[in-house]
């Protein structure tokens, strides 16, 4: 059973990464939107200075990473749309397959997009002016993974509530620019109206790009422990919350 369990994840994984290789183009056009921020507002906003970091860029660039993720993995519910439309969450509905291994293996292959996705925007920012160590990178891993898992879990739960492809991506626009603005990636939440400061806090994309900016840049808002609790379990809020919303499809 386990067997069983642990190779349908496997290739519902695989299907996702043959999908991200032979998609170059989308990959590619994916990282396009994050660089432009990345660059335009890293030379833009050159010479301000937060949390003690006087290059700008060395302070975007975890928020751009997370910006990456966020994207990438909260779209991956729009995939579920398309499987449902062409007959595939059919084909699994009626094999041997549990809803547990389908949710598993979606995440699964999400979280894999998301790090390459997240590893590419920081390696394409060293010459733009950012500088890290192999060290920050590998241990921004579990972040980057943490945050991936949860926005595909959310990605799920809309995936559940809305059928047409239109209505998800305006949905999903609109839950996920407010949640990138309170996150912290371009600004820090000190500077946002005391009012709104708290909603920051309840924000998991919060903690994943305080979590990234420990690691990577060596200051953040709270101790990196306490960003990579707060982002395991909104993690599995979001996973279990998606995966029930799952099964209604």
């Amino acid at each position: 059973m386990k067997r069983n369990f642990f190779l349908s994840v496997y290739v519902l994984w695989l299907r996702e990464m043959k999908r991200l290789v032979r998609a170059k183009s989308r990959f590619i056009s994916s990282l396009a939107m994050p660089l432009m921020f990345l660059i335009f507002l890293g030379f833009g906003f050159k010479g301000v200075r937060f949390q003690g970091i006087v290059n700008y860029v060395e302070f975007l660039t975890p928020g751009i990473a997370g910006m990456a993720v966020i994207f990438s993995s909260s779209f991956a519910g729009l995939s579920v749309l398309w499987d449902r439309e062409f007959g595939f969450l059919k084909e699994i509905a009626v094999a041997p397959v549990s809803n547990v291994a389908v949710v598993c293996g979606r995440i699964a292959g999400s979280a894999t997009t998301s790090v390459v996705q997240a590893m590419a925007i920081i390696v394409l920012s060293i010459p733009v002016g950012f500088s890290t160590d192999i060290r920050g990178v590998m241990l921004s891993i579990p972040f980057v993974v943490l945050m991936a898992v949860t926005f595909t879990g959310m990605g799920l739960f809309f995936a559940a509530l809305i059928k047409d492809f239109h209505g998800f991506g305006l949905v999903m626009n609109f839950v996920i620019f407010p949640l990138f603005f309170l996150s912290g990636a371009i600004f820090p939440i000190s500077k946002l109206p005391s009012a709104v400061i708290p909603l920051a806090y309840l924000n998991p994309l919060f903690y994943g790009v305080d979590g990234l900016r420990a690691v990577l840049a060596g200051t953040s808002v709270l101790p990196a422990y306490t960003d990579f609790a707060a982002s395991a379990i909104f993690s599995f809020v979001t996973v279990l919350t998606g995966a029930r919303a799952f099964d209604r499809i």
